[in-house]
């Protein structure tokens, strides 16, 4: 099985466009790895529900007049996929795979349910979280998605996915919520590798052209950004390229921060640690004294890693409680704080546990 973006070429005989021209495996992590999520919160009582279907009709009169195809061109390709509109004055939310082609010299136009079509402009782009914001001049406020909170979505729960799979706007399907905590790697612009940090999976039909396109509760509030789907490998061992029924959303409580950070100042800064590390391998972890964790390369003069009294050499285990199992766990658990907030950390120091409380700080 593979896992790659649902980004399609516009037009239903063009095929479909697998991320930076290829997919990747979908590695054991992705499939047994659980990013940590909240439990607190809660979106409505729509989001309580399992077992069931959401009023698609309702959901889509209510959402897709906020849902937006957009198509981007270069010179020597085109291709489309979805956004959302977050900002009634013209900001829209979308994958970074669907506009990093027209970055630099490349167009994008927004098609509105309206019929109205509109040039974009990119806002920002976080490559390696997959999300970026594009702008539309408005003349009028424009219709807004309303936004959920990932955190109170729970197994189970009916969702529907909008979108424009194959070109074909204003798609609407539905399913359920089929896991939570899902880190998802996928390759990116620049050959760069992105992460879906604690991504919702769904068995919701996406297919090429969904990207960036909203999962909502039966509601219609945004629960998720529509960002990968998983593909059978065919005979040549290249990637099937549609809907099996394994899909991926960037969590909106997530997203909102990223683009929030981005409409304000055109680039995320996630919190400042102050420290570097890397993971230690398997192989070694026992001379450590641990199962697993990550080595502290080098921490800053006078940054939180510091202040908290870590010193180059310690073996992080433990984060906010959470065992450390990968490379990114730090950068994860961090992602949607913000300078101020504090961290519990467990580490190990000659053969002793112990522990220190980080205070995150802003990027210097």
């Amino acid at each position: 099985m593979t896992a790659s973006d649902p980004r399609g070429q516009v037009g239903l005989g063009r095929g479909t466009l697998v991320a930076a021209g290829a997919a990747i495996a979908v590695a054991a992590g992705v499939v047994g790895g659980v990013i940590a999520h909240f439990a607190d919160g809660d979106s409505g009582s729509a989001s309580k529900l399992t077992g069931s279907t959401c009023p698609a009709t309702t959901v889509a009169n209510a959402v897709l007049p906020s849902v937006v195809t957009l198509s981007v061109r270069t010179s020597t390709s085109s291709s489309n996929g979805t956004g959302e509109i977050i900002r009634n004055n013209g900001y829209i939310l979308t994958n970074d795979h669907v506009i990093s082609s027209a970055v630099p010299g490349g167009t994008i136009d927004a098609l509105f349910t309206s019929g109205q079509t509109e040039r974009a402009t990119v806002v920002g782009r976080v490559v390696t979280l997959d999300l970026a914001v594009v702008k539309v001049e408005a003349s009028k406020p424009l219709p807004t998605i309303a936004l959920g909170h990932s955190d109170a979505v729970v197994v189970g729960q009916p969702v529907v996915a909008l979108g424009a799979p194959l070109g074909l706007s204003g798609t609407v399907t539905s399913g359920i919520i089929s896991a939570l905590g899902r880190d998802v790697p996928l390759p990116a612009a620049g050959g760069k590798t992105a992460r879906l940090p604690g991504a919702l999976q769904t068995d919701a039909s996406i297919n090429p052209g969904n990207s960036g396109g909203p999962l909502v509760d039966c509601g219609g509030r945004m629960i998720g950004v529509n960002t990968a789907i998983a593909t059978v490998p065919n005979s040549a061992g290249q990637s099937g390229g549609g809907s099996v029924g394994i899909g991926f959303a960037i969590p909106v409580d997530l997203a909102s921060v990223v683009a929030d950070q981005l409409i304000s100042n055109g680039r995320f800064s996630p919190p400042y640690l102050g420290m570097s590390t890397v993971p230690i391998p398997a192989s070694a972890a026992h001379q450590f004294g641990v199962d697993a964790g990550l080595y502290v390369q080098d921490v800053s003069a006078n940054g939180p890693a510091a202040k908290a009294g870590l010193h180059t050499g310690d073996v992080i285990t433990h984060i906010n409680g959470k065992k450390i199992s990968g490379p990114d766990d730090l950068v994860i658990a961090t992602l949607r704080m913000s300078p101020g907030d504090k961290v519990s950390i467990d580490y190990v120091r000659n053969g002793k546990s112990m522990t220190t409380t980080l205070t995150l700080e802003a990027q210097p």
